[in-house]
């Protein structure tokens, strides 16, 4: 996804939560994985591409290690709302980059399409759906699709399998993108609720920023 939709999926899910200046931090760690040679190309596993959707997951996991850890071992909190960015990207991209919105949609006629507030963002059955897909990156004409002046150029010339083709991560990609958005919305929510769970109140208040 672009890095407005990333910050406003951010406030929304986690916004009430953090401190401004935990926020903030977060949000910083979350559009910097969208760094083209260092968070974009040779890191699949950063944005669900590629179908590494278990490498993806280990990622993730791997994330909230490091905010677990940080609340054992007293940690500096910048660590711990950085890996908490980082591990929001990673989760909003997964809808924008695979086909977990185009599956859940084959279900209804494109004029028929119920309210993107309807839409289950964490359907098992689709999360382990044996069509799910994400986009490939296809070096090096990808490259020229993150650019304005190019993208119309290239981005016919990439196979329909490619993340050009495939993704979800703006208004002008179409109608799912809303879905997509209300998935890595529900999503971020979740996260959030489910490391909130394993901590008790004076960890909670440290996490947020709002104990220090």
């Amino acid at each position: 996804m672009k890095a407005e939709y990333h910050r406003q999926l951010c406030r929304e899910s986690a916004g009430e939560f953090f401190a401004p200046e935990a926020l903030e931090a977060v949000i910083a760690a979350n559009t910097g994985q969208d760094a083209i040679l260092r968070g974009f190309f040779g890191h699949p596993e950063f944005h669900f591409d590629e179908s590494r959707f278990a490498e993806g997951w280990a990622y993730v996991e791997s994330q909230r290690g490091v905010i677990r850890r940080a609340l054992q071992n007293g940690a500096p909190l910048e660590g711990a709302w950085a890996a908490f960015g980082r591990l929001l990207h990673a989760v909003q991209d997964f809808y924008a980059h695979s086909n977990y919105v185009r599956l859940w949609a084959a279900h209804y006629g494109e004029a028929d399409l119920p309210p993107a507030e309807s839409f289950d963002g964490l359907n098992e059955h689709l999360l382990n759906h044996p069509d799910l897909r994400s986009g490939n990156v296809y070096y090096p004409l990808e490259l020229l699709t993150f650019f304005e002046r190019t993208r119309d150029w290239a981005t016919p010339r990439l196979p329909a399998d490619s993340h050009a083709r495939m993704n979800l991560d703006y208004p002008a990609r179409g109608p799912l993108f809303w879905y997509a958005m209300e998935g890595a919305r529900q999503r971020s929510a979740h996260e959030l609720q489910s490391l909130l769970a394993g901590m008790d109140e004076a960890a909670r208040a440290w996490f947020s920023g709002k104990g220090r």
